[in-house]
């Protein structure tokens, strides 16, 4: 996911070409402002966390872009090309990394990574609701309010 601070620079396009450069197919997309519940959910695993009031404030702040990519090893593969967590640290670790190139702090760093399949699955189906392994197609509309 493009987060709304990598919207709001119009970092999307430059994303989404390093994102192909790395030879991932962007199999689905939606452009999505998330509401208040709806950032809640998303991020529900982060609520007893002392930053969940800022990453809520954050996330719905602006629209994203949700994408569903595919490539072998998709999740470690997605990690290794956004970077650490922390865009400063992100520029002296993986300088060529997404969050290095588009990020600024570590809140602010461009974009959301699933750290495991099974995260992956469930965000997926977070924003997909016709999100089927064997049957995806592209859906680039987009939904004013989730």
């Amino acid at each position: 996911m493009v987060k709304p601070d990598g919207v709001r620079a119009n970092h999307t396009d430059a994303i989404k070409e390093q994102i192909q450069a790395a030879s991932f197919a962007i199999i689905s997309q939606k452009w999505v402002h998330l509401n208040e519940s709806a950032a809640i959910a998303f991020y529900a695993e982060h609520s007893n966390r002392a930053f969940f009031p800022s990453l809520i404030d954050f996330m719905t702040s602006g629209p994203v872009l949700a994408m569903v990519l595919e490539k072998p090893n998709a999740v470690a593969e997605w990690r290794s090309l956004i970077g650490p967590t922390d865009s400063q640290e992100a520029r002296l670790d993986a300088p060529d990394s997404i969050r290095a190139r588009y990020g600024r702090d570590k809140q602010n760093n461009c974009v959301h990574g699933s750290d495991s399949q099974e995260a992956a699955a469930r965000e997926i189906s977070f924003f997909f609701d016709e999100y089927h392994q064997s049957e995806m197609k592209l859906d680039a509309k987009y939904d004013d309010e989730l």
